[in-house]
């Protein structure tokens, strides 16, 4: 099997090192990560700047751009072959709700799901990379187990797992679940430069506002491994017929 690693903390992070020695015993493992942190630069290519691919002293690929760059170089002529897997991480902090939005971790594991491969993002719930070998063995059994049963190779899917930092025989099973939903995020942070110029960094993300039963907060509470199959589609299926015919009266001359 051949599985591709990227993540968007920058290849020399502890959470990519963890990964890939969890995984090179068991798989052809190629890593091809942002040279630089990239969090929260979701699924944005770089287009209007040249990217470069240089090699670490570790072995592992980095490239001057963004997570979903990473990826893409790798799948459209830098691997010159197609993996069987994607994942990204091992993301220093947790992947939940909204957040999943703006993740570079998603990101890159949602370009190679966009390319046709399983992929998967792995995150730690909490920063500081606390227990991180027991995170990274248990991606390695997720791995393993999924190739037993058949699940890499076959069709693409797309998964969002987020493991809790706790020794290995206190990680619970793996949990199955919806995003919840955060509050809107806190205000921006404002500060004055050495010129006089106001500068502005964006405030933390917001308090959960839905973490009921059923959602990656709970289960991340629980201190379950936390599962949410994703998806790309935005489309608002619901409301489909609703707006056509908002359309339809709005384009009509008379507004009838």
């Amino acid at each position: 099997m051949k599985i591709l690693i990227s993540n968007d903390d920058g290849f020399r992070a502890e959470g990519i090192v963890a990964l890939y020695n969890a995984l090179k015993d068991m798989a052809d493992v190629e890593v091809v990560a942002p040279e630089h942190n990239n969090s929260a630069k979701s699924n944005a290519l770089t287009l209007h700047t040249p990217l470069y691919v240089n090699r670490a002293d570790n072995g592992f690929r980095y490239v001057n751009g963004t997570p979903a760059d990473c990826v893409h170089i790798a799948l459209t002529g830098l691997l010159g072959y197609r993996p069987d897997l994607v994942i990204s991480g091992i993301n220093n902090g947790a992947n939940m709700g909204d957040d999943t939005l703006y993740s570079g971790t998603v990101g890159a594991a949602m370009e190679g799901y966009l390319f046709g491969i399983p992929a998967i993002a792995v995150s730690q719930i909490d920063k500081g990379w606390a227990h991180l070998d027991a995170a990274a063995s248990t991606v390695a059994r997720m791995v393993q187990e999924m190739m037993r049963q058949s699940l890499i190779g076959t069709r693409p899917w797309l998964l969002n797992v987020n493991i809790p930092n706790l020794p290995l025989d206190q990680i619970k099973s793996p949990k199955v679940c919806r995003l919840g939903r955060r509050h809107a995020a806190e205000p921006v942070i404002t500060q004055v430069d050495p010129r006089g110029q106001t500068m502005y960094w964006i405030g933390a993300a917001g308090a959960a506002m839905d973490d009921s039963a059923g959602t990656d907060f709970h289960a991340a509470d629980q201190g379950h491994v936390v599962v949410t199959p994703l998806k790309v589609d935005l489309t608002e299926h619901d409301h489909l017929q609703a707006w056509s015919q908002t359309c339809a009266r709005l384009w009509s001359q008379d507004g009838a």
